[in-house]
Formats: C-alpha cells, structure tokens, sequence
C-alpha cells in the first residue's frame, strides 16, 4: 500500500496534471531521495505545470527562473552591492535560495549560465566573490528542457546531466484525457490553484530521514553494481552508469519502497527506478542514437542480469 501522506500528495499534483501518475511518481520519489529533476519534452504537454503543481503542494519555498540565451550566472546565484550608507558590499541572494528552484527551459542558456547549477546541485551551496553561502533545506531544482533539435537550444554537458537523480518524460496525454480537456477548458492557473498544500517542511524532512534507514540487502547492492558495470561494457554506449549513478538509483530505489509503505528495497524498485534513474547519462557510440534507445538499453541490461530473490 502507498503511502498515505505520499499519496495524498499523489492525488494534488494530479489535478493539475490529469493521467500522468508515473511521471508524478517519480518526480516525488526524486524528492523524497533529495534528488534533483529533469524534464525532457516538447513544449505544451505540462512540464512546468507539474513543476509547479508539486512545488505548490509542498508547503516550501518557491522561485522559478526563465531560462534565455542573455541569462547570467549572477543572476541566479545573486551578486554582492554596494551599500553607499554602510560602505559595503552586501550579498544580495538570487533566486536559487530557495526550497524547489524551477529552472525552466535549461537547453535556452549558455553552458557558462548552465554552469551556475553545478555547485548548487551537487553541494546544496554557492559561491561568490570567495564567499560561500548554504543554501536551505530542503532543495531540489526541477529543470524543463525541449528538445536539442529546436531552435536557441544548448545541449547540456554530461557533467550537469550527472547531477539530475531522475530525468523523465511526460508525451501527450491520453486520447480520452485530451478530450476531455479540450471540453472542459480550464485556465492552467486556475488548474494550479485548486492545488492543495499537503505536506509541511517538518513533515517533507521527516520523510527524507527515514528514506536512508530503509534495510537494503547485500544482494540488491550487488544488484545495482552489476547494472552499472553491463551498461559500462554494453557494445552500443560509449559511456555507461557513473559511481554518482549508481548511488543515485539506490537513493531512488529506498525512495520508491518508502513510497510504497515498505521498509526494505525489493528488487522491483531497482527495475523501476533505473530506467529514469540511468539513460539520461548513458552516451551512445556514434553512429548509433538514431538505432537505440537509451530507456531500452537500460530495459534490456536490467532484464539481462538476475535479481536477487
């Protein structure tokens, strides 16, 4: 059984994003493991409305940033002023201090402005002018790219696409729910408003606590090892799973069993979380992304390996 709270959380989201349960899933599994989200689409099917729904849910701190091709760093870590009454300079934050940082449209700015993410994401601080500065607990950065082959878009490197826990993609909705949507058209901000705040910090923190006290066997350790290590020799990749990776779908995976009301990693939790966990790093031989999918790769390197019983 689910999660009560978790799926009281579950069910807000989606009235804002109707018929995309998994994808609401993992996004919050991404939290619950203090992970960070990538979502990878084409315009118009509700990325930043699930960024949104969930941030709105989540009784914490909000900023979003609009990615452009005239973005600067400063402008999302923040700069120092000068005060001309006390003769200092002072440290003006930018939008990145905060709980859930949307970070819309990544692949719009510059790899210099793109850069500004890493120390934020991997050591949940910044800094600038020599100074560093914590940022708050929790934080997670959803980030929503489109795809490479649109116009004014930068691939992100591997090293930033390294630090996303979790990417996914949302496609178009369902025949029946599309209809239905188009009946009954509803402003996107009044869908957000009908949102309802679920799940406090205090409670958010609490959750994250006891996602790392789960009991995880040695066999899924192993489990999770020889993943990594298949798609490091698989024959179409080039560059497979990273030790960060593999770490990060074990976070995932005692995410996704607290998420399901259990107290220990099952198997089932590794084959559904590495997916999404996995094949946004993968980088394949050349020659090859026309002809293979990075989501079947991984599909097919975890049903290659035996699970642990």
């Amino acid at each position: 059984m689910p999660h009560p709270g978790l799926k009281s959380l579950e069910d807000a989201v989606s009235l804002a994003l109707r018929g995309k349960q998994k994808a609401i899933r993992h996004s919050i599994i991404c939290l619950l493991a203090r992970g960070h989200l990538l979502i990878e689409d084409v315009p118009g099917v509700g990325k930043t409305t699930l960024a949104l729904a969930l941030s709105k849910a989540v009784d914490c701190s909000f900023k979003r940033i609009q990615f452009t091709s005239d973005l600067l760093p400063s402008d999302i870590t923040g700069v120092n002023v000068f005060n001309t009454k006390t003769g200092e300079f002072e440290f003006r934050p930018g939008p990145i201090f905060a709980n859930i940082v949307l970070a819309d449209e990544i692949n719009r700015s510059s790899p210099k402005t793109q850069s500004a993410l890493l120390e934020a994401m991997n050591e949940n601080c910044v800094s600038v002018d020599g100074n560093t500065f914590m940022l708050p607990d929790p934080f997670m950065v959803i980030a929503t790219q489109n795809p490479l082959e649109q116009h004014g878009t930068y691939p992100l490197p591997e090293s930033q696409m390294d630090r996303f826990m979790i990417s996914i993609r949302l496609g178009y909705p369902s025949p029946e729910v599309e209809k239905d949507v188009l009946k009954n058209i509803i402003e996107p901000q009044k869908l957000l408003e009908s949102v309802p705040r679920v799940l406090g910090v205090e409670e958010l923190l609490s959750f994250q606590k006891k996602c790392t006290r789960l009991k995880v066997d040695d066999s899924i350790i192993h489990y999770i090892h020889s993943i990594a290590l298949a798609s490091r020799g698989h024959d179409m990749i080039t560059l497979g799973a990273s030790t960060r990776s593999a770490q990060f779908l074990l976070r995932a995976a005692m995410a996704s069993a607290f998420y399901s009301g259990r107290d220990f990693v099952a198997p089932e939790d590794v084959k559904e979380m590495a997916p999404v966990v996995l094949a946004h790093r993968l980088v394949l031989k050349n020659g090859r992304p026309g002809q293979a999918n990075p989501v079947h790769l991984i599909k097919d390197i975890v049903n290659g390996i035996a699970a642990p019983v």
